[in-house]
């Protein structure tokens, strides 16, 4: 996915939404971006993407939640992992055996082969998509 320009929430899910009808099992996207960047909005079109009818939320406080769909999509959220310790707990590895995994804070986790997807909060509604690493297939 090349750098993608977004006006609004709407066109925020819809490029993430282009991302999750291409996500395969052992898939793991990696999310950075500010707090407020569109980071769950994006989350929630890759979940329609897969094929989820589930309503998606932030998961800050119960750290993954897990989509049905196509291809399962486990959602997690970094932001308030404060040690590694915690990392290990989340069962990465698990949940991408069982479908893909897309993490929010993703700059505080090192996955090889991990897609990266950044954004850029340009004021209002504007941001930029950009793709740091694309997914290998």
């Amino acid at each position: 996915m090349p750098d993608y320009l977004s006006n609004s929430a709407a066109e925020t899910e819809r490029a993430g939404m282009l991302l999750g009808e291409r996500l395969h099992t052992g898939d793991v996207i990696l999310l950075t971006g500010e707090l407020g960047a569109g980071k769950t909005t994006f989350v929630r079109g890759v979940a329609h993407g897969t094929g989820s009818k589930a309503p998606v939320a932030s998961p800050t406080f119960q750290l993954v939640r897990v989509y049905p769909g196509r291809v399962q999509l486990a959602h997690i959220d970094l932001y308030r992992i404060e040690n590694s310790s915690e990392l290990r707990d989340l069962g990465l590895e698990e949940l991408a055996q069982q479908g893909a995994v897309v993490v929010e804070w993703g700059e505080r986790l090192d996955v090889d082969g991990a897609a990266r997807v950044e954004f850029e909060h340009l004021g209002g509604d504007r941001r930029v998509i950009r793709t740091i690493r694309d997914l290998s297939h």
